[in-house]
């Protein structure tokens, strides 16, 4: 696995580059805006350019970078107007996607808010056939992220994600981003070596392992099956190192970015990427 965190950009998009390569990042993931704000970012041909040439100076694997959407995008909320914001709001994080050359955009599915999972899918599907219509470019795979199923949030059952890219018209651009906190806390256990091929087996069998473009990289502070989205740092939670392990040396997955979206800061980020690179080293369970 190629193994990355998500890394700050702040003070100018370049400076993740910078940030990844401090880390010891071999790619990573970005938001390219302000997460809790609804206020666009258009980027000028000046920051485009740098980040790319940081980019090529670096040893960063480029073809494996990703942004993740705003958590404020919902693409099936109820409400007209956020709907209409959100996937407004999703066009754009495509588009920035385009200029940065990056090429995979990770986003929660949606929250259904009480109006029910089939019309919540219905309406997901609908507003990615919207965005896909409007960007006309398939230089950017859409990565469905699973969810713990928190709230009305979808994506917590793998058919769910598999209804939403069955229901797109270019399902070419869909894949999938498994993570791993999100999945355990959702009721797919994984800590032990028999459980894991059960689960990776499940993820073949619905989807195929090559729509899996890219993982992320969790230990869960939450108990299993509790639907309660609560990241640790690796080891330190309730699926435990095994899993990583496994994960790591799991030959299926050895070109597929992973990247860590663990509390506790560069120190974290620095301290578990070494330690995945260390179980990734390791052929003995």
């Amino acid at each position: 696995m190629i193994i990355g965190a998500h890394v700050s950009m702040a003070g100018g998009v370049e400076n993740a580059v910078t940030n990844a390569q401090h880390l010891g990042c071999e790619t990573f993931q970005i938001f390219t805006k302000n997460q809790n704000q609804w206020k666009e970012k258009e980027y000028t041909e000046t920051e485009i350019g740098l980040f790319r040439s940081y980019l090529v100076k670096s040893a960063i694997n480029a073809n494996r970078l990703a942004v993740h959407d705003s958590y404020l995008i919902n693409l099936c909320s109820p409400a007209t107007d956020l709907l209409e914001k959100s996937q407004h709001a999703f066009l754009q994080e495509a588009k920035r996607c385009l200029a940065l050359g990056i090429p995979n955009l990770i986003f929660h599915p949606g929250s259904h808010i009480g109006k029910g999972e089939e019309w919540g899918i219905q309406m997901i599907c609908k507003s990615l056939n919207l965005v896909l219509e409007k960007l006309e470019s398939d230089q950017v795979r859409f990565l469905l992220e699973t969810t713990a199923g928190q709230g009305s949030n979808l994506g917590y059952h793998f058919e769910q994600l598999l209804q939403i890219m069955e229901g797109v018209t270019h399902p070419e651009q869909i894949g999938i981003c498994v993570d791993t906190c999100h999945i355990f806390a959702a009721g797919y256990d994984i800590r032990q070596e028999e459980n894991y091929i059960q689960t990776t087996g499940k993820l073949e069998s619905v989807f195929g392992l090559d729509k899996i473009h890219a993982f992320h990289l969790n230990d869960c502070k939450s108990e299993f099956g509790s639907r309660v989205d609560r990241h640790e740092t690796i080891g330190q939670g309730k699926i435990g190192l095994k899993m990583f392990r496994l994960l790591m040396q799991d030959a299926r997955f050895e070109y597929i970015p992973g990247y860590l979206e663990i509390p506790g800061g560069d120190d974290a980020f620095k301290k578990d990427i070494e330690t995945l690179k260390g179980l990734r080293a390791k052929k003995t369970y």
